[in-house]
C-alpha cells in the first residue's frame, strides 16, 4: 500500500480521519511535528473511532527527522499541493508509493515543497 505523510496537520478530526483510511486500507501514516494538537484530544480519538490500534502511525520530529528514518525513495515521494504541475492521474502509482499533505491552513512549506522534484508535485484543485 502506500504511505501517507502528513505535515504540521493542525485540525484533529481531519487527522483521525486520515487514521481511520490508514487503517482501512493498509497505508501506514506518518506525522510530521509540531502538530496542531495533542494525540490525546478528544476530537482526534471521535474521528478515528476505535482505529487508532489498527492503524500504523508514526510521528516524527521534523522533515529532516521523518528522511531519517524512514528513508523514501525521492523519486517516489509525491506532494500534494495546489502549486502541483499535474494531476493525480498522470502519475503510474506503485505500491510503496509517499503521499505528502501539508496542513490544512497553510500547505507545504515552500522549502519541503520545493525540495520534491516538479513533476512529483501533484496538483490540488481547490
Amino acid at each position: 500500500m502506500f504511505n501517507i505523510v502528513l505535515v504540521h496537520p493542525e485540525i484533529p478530526p481531519n487527522t483521525g480521519n486520515v487514521i481511520r483510511l490508514a487503517a482501512n486500507t493498509g497505508c501506514a501514516l506518518h506525522l510530521i511535528e509540531p502538530l496542531g494538537f495533542s494525540m490525546d484530544d478528544k476530537l482526534l480519538q471521535r474521528a478515528g473511532l476505535d482505529y487508532h490500534e489498527h492503524a500504523s502511525v508514526r510521528r516524527h520530529a521534523s522533515w529532516d527527522a521523518f528522511l531519517q528514518a524512514t528513508q523514501p525513495d525521492a523519486s517516489r515521494l509525491f506532494a500534494f499541493t495546489t502549486r502541483g504541475s499535474g494531476g493525480h492521474a498522470q502519475i503510474q502509482w506503485q505500491a510503496g508509493d509517499w503521499l505528502v499533505f501539508g496542513s490544512e491552513t497553510a500547505g507545504l512549506p515552500q522549502a519541503l515543497r520545493d525540495s520534491i522534484a516538479a513533476p512529483q508535485r501533484v496538483r490540488l484543485p481547490l
